[in-house]
């Protein structure tokens, strides 16, 4: 009941965020662009005027799956952008070529985040068990160990927030600097996009009372 008392708030604005961003995208979907083009028309535009030509664009399946593949260099678009021409679609898709700027850059926030992205996959899935097996064994090694390993996926969701963040601004910066959008549809794309970093936000947050809530743990077991 502790946890679910600590955890609750951040659960309410996890699901807020959810909520937000699908409905907004849904709000925007409906608002063509003015120019007419499709996410995957700007994302290519957008591609060829940073000189990343070599990166392709390619459809994906299903909702809100946009994301950039630097492994593989290509910009992936989900079936309601990459065909779409609304307000949305341009957007997200200039979010995602966002991505391949900043890795074309070596952002440093994209740089981190990439790097440790072997270690917060191991940590994510290992340090729930080495907890649980520290509360088991009531063993405050283990316990710090898991705290340990946790702390990285929390390191992992703060580095991520400024990643997508900086994406967005480069997303709206360019939308509008290319003439791809206009001014008056400039604050339409911005609140998709703001929309969407809610769920960063939550995501950070929800980690870091997570990781509170075990060191609370940890503390405790070590009073006794």
């Amino acid at each position: 009941m502790y946890y679910f008392a600590i955890m609750l708030p951040f659960i309410i604005i996890a699901i807020y965020a959810q909520i937000k961003v699908k409905t907004t995208f849904n709000r925007y979907s409906k608002v063509k662009s003015s120019r007419g083009i499709t996410g995957a028309q700007a994302a290519s535009e957008l591609l060829s005027r940073n000189g990343l030509s070599r990166v392709r664009v390619e459809p994906i399946g299903g909702s809100l799956s946009d994301h950039y593949d630097p492994s593989s260099g290509v910009v992936r678009l989900s079936e309601t952008v990459y065909g779409n021409n609304s307000i949305a679609a341009l957007g997200v898709a200039a979010h995602e070529v966002g991505h391949a700027v900043q890795h074309q850059q070596k952002y440093g926030a994209l740089e981190i985040r990439n790097s440790i992205v072997p270690v917060t996959n191991f940590a994510s899935s290992a340090s729930y068990f080495v907890i649980l097996a520290g509360i088991i064994l009531q063993s405050a090694d283990f316990m710090l160990i898991g705290i340990i390993l946790f702390s990285a996926v929390v390191f992992f969701h703060v580095v991520t927030l400024p990643v997508e963040l900086n994406a967005s601004r480069r997303a709206v910066f360019q939308l509008r600097d290319t003439g791809l959008i206009t001014t008056e549809e400039v604050p339409m794309v911005k609140k998709v996009l703001g929309a969407a970093a809610m769920t960063y936000l939550a995501a950070v947050l929800s980690s870091i009372a997570t990781l509170f809530y075990y060191i609370m743990m940890f503390s405790g077991g070590s009073d006794d």
